[in-house]
């Protein structure tokens, strides 16, 4: 059997232009500065949220000052606005902006209190614009706090582009946010069986997809097929694409497959890295979707994962 992802996985969904030749124009980001949004992310990489639709809580620029902060980055422009993103400072533990508090910034009243919430949590819940804005921001932070540091001569380095790159203040040397490849793949046996794993540590009943990162010069598909048979001892065929998915705990782009396997091979899950491994049939799995909680011993992936999307769409393909 074949399917197709039934929609976008949430975190990659995006609608803002990223205006890549932006970056470089320090005139032109000044003066769209003034009527700019900026998107505070905190250290735990938690935006704040609120309203009945989960928006994403965005401040006006000059709240900030008359241009933007060494530490802002620039996320890109709809309908003309510039959006910006800047990190929270590590000795503060909340911002609120008082004459502007209750309000979301994409015009409506917020519904409760805002909170700050972290992209797993909510990413699912936002609009195709928060869910592209929160994801990018909390990847670039996780990156540019990895990077103040040469990695050539060790000298010390400064946000440059802004915030698309890092300069050397020693060797002049410029460096870009770093990728990192994994593949992810549902198995299953063709028909209405599912292949799924516990990785140790995870709470009881907490099952998904496997997953690993891609090694130095190794193509995406082999690494499907040696992820899954070094994690659970299986051997997988007719291997085929399904989508992708940034996935930036800290910088990662989760690139999703499916494949076959024989379900009469005896699994051999990897010690300290899959506690359990069990086929699973897909009406058992329909139900766990639809009422979380419902199937004893079968918690599945999160809503914000492209697992979530993958096995979803896998149950809407057996009609």
């Amino acid at each position: 059997m074949t399917f197709e992802l039934v929609e976008l996985p949430s975190l990659s969904r995006f609608t803002v232009d990223r205006s890549e030749p932006l970056r470089g124009d320090a005139e032109r980001l000044r003066a769209g500065w003034p009527q700019a949004k900026v998107l505070v992310i905190d250290r735990k990489g938690r935006a704040k949220v609120g309203g009945r639709g989960k928006l994403l809580v965005r401040r006006p620029a000059p709240e900030f000052g008359d241009t933007p902060p060494d530490d802002a980055v620039f996320l890109g422009e709809e309908e003309g606005v510039a959006h910006w993103a800047v990190p929270l400072a590590d000795d503060e533990t909340d911002v609120s902006a008082p004459a502007t508090r209750g309000r979301s910034w994409f015009g409506g009243e917020l519904g409760e209190e805002p909170e700050w919430l972290d992209l797993r949590a909510v990413g699912a819940l936002l609009d195709d614009t928060g869910a592209g804005l929160f994801t990018s921001a909390v990847a670039l932070f996780h990156w540019h706090r990895s990077a103040r540091f040469c990695a050539v001569c060790g000298g010390a380095t400064r946000s440059v582009k802004a915030g698309w790159a890092r300069e050397c203040s020693a060797c002049g040397r410029e460096e870009y946010p770093r990728t990192d490849a994994a593949v992810i793949c549902l198995v299953h046996d063709g028909a209405d069986r599912v292949l799924l794993a516990r990785g140790e540590g995870w709470p009881e009943g907490r099952y998904s997809v496997l997953a690993g990162f891609v090694e130095a010069g190794e193509s995406l598909e082999s690494c499907v097929g040696r992820e899954v048979l070094e994690e659970v001892g299986v051997r997988v065929s007719d291997i085929r694409y399904l989508g992708s998915q940034p996935w930036p705990f800290p910088r990662s782009l989760m690139v999703a497959f499916h494949a076959v396997a024989d379900p009469g091979t005896p699994l051999a899950p990897a010690d300290g890295e899959i506690a359990e491994a069990k086929w699973v049939e897909r009406s058992v799995v329909a139900k766990a979707l639809a009422a979380p909680g419902s199937v004893p011993d079968l918690l599945l992936a999160p809503g914000a994962s492209i697992a979530y999307r993958m096995i979803q769409s896998w149950v809407a393909a057996g009609g």
